[in-house]
């Protein structure tokens, strides 16, 4: 008998506080419930436990759940976004995570001139270089996010990192830690257009490290909703 998602969201939230304690930063992290593939009914035991903060791959996804849930769930795009498909969440996220080049940004600015909405979204940056990964590097994450800061209406609140799938969670500390520090660097430039409020890392296997070295958006799917059924 699986623990229910009531119960789980109790329980990351409490190890959440704890290593939020442990860090230097004085950050708060906010929970992303990773509903990828899971069904409404299952979102909505996780909002009755005051979630609103939701995380989708695929935008076919996203526009599925956009229409029957609360109008008070925020969105997050957490996955790769493809350019084609940018025109139909541009109004129905509430932040996109996976910014990693500047003929994407420039995409997403036209469609939400189209839609009349501004845009907020973090770049993406690929810590540790791994080849699977999507992500700017960390050496030419200041150049792209000076390009993509001249776009009016999108705006860059931080960002964000996958790193990688490890059994010791500590191994990630030092990827955390460089965004961290990377994302400082780049808010003491104090660029027009460019916030570094946001860090969006961890996961299921390691949001605890991720919040001791300042994460305020972990992304968690698994340790909430169980394992998923890809078939």
């Amino acid at each position: 008998m699986q623990d229910s998602i009531k119960e789980n969201i109790k329980n990351v939230k409490l190890k959440l506080d704890e290593a939020a304690k442990k860090s230097p930063y004085g950050n708060n992290p906010t929970l992303i419930a990773v509903s990828k593939t899971k069904p409404v009914s299952m979102l909505m035991e996780a909002y009755e436990t005051g979630i609103r903060d939701f995380g989708e791959n695929h935008v076919q996804e996203i526009l599925e759940k956009y229409e029957v849930c609360p109008n008070d769930i925020r969105f997050h795009m957490i996955g790769h976004l493809q350019k084609n498909k940018v025109k139909y969440i541009v109004d129905k996220v509430f932040l996109i995570h996976s910014v990693d080049s500047l003929a994407l940004a420039e995409v997403i600015e036209k469609e939400s001139i189209k839609k009349n909405v501004e845009s907020n979204v973090l770049i993406e940056v690929n810590v540790a270089r791994e080849e699977s990964k999507f992500g700017i590097f960390k050496e030419d994450t200041l150049a792209l996010i000076k390009e993509i800061a001249k776009l009016p209406h999108v705006h860059i609140k931080g960002l964000m990192t996958i790193a990688p799938y490890v059994t010791n969670p500590e191994d990630n500390r030092r990827y955390f830690e460089e965004l961290k520090a990377l994302s400082i660097d780049i808010g003491n430039q104090n660029i027009d257009n460019v916030c570094m409020d946001v860090l969006s890392m961890g996961m299921t296997g390691d949001y605890e490290v991720a919040a001791s070295c300042g994460a305020t958006y972990v992304r968690v799917g698994t340790g909430i909703f169980g394992e998923r059924n890809y078939n």
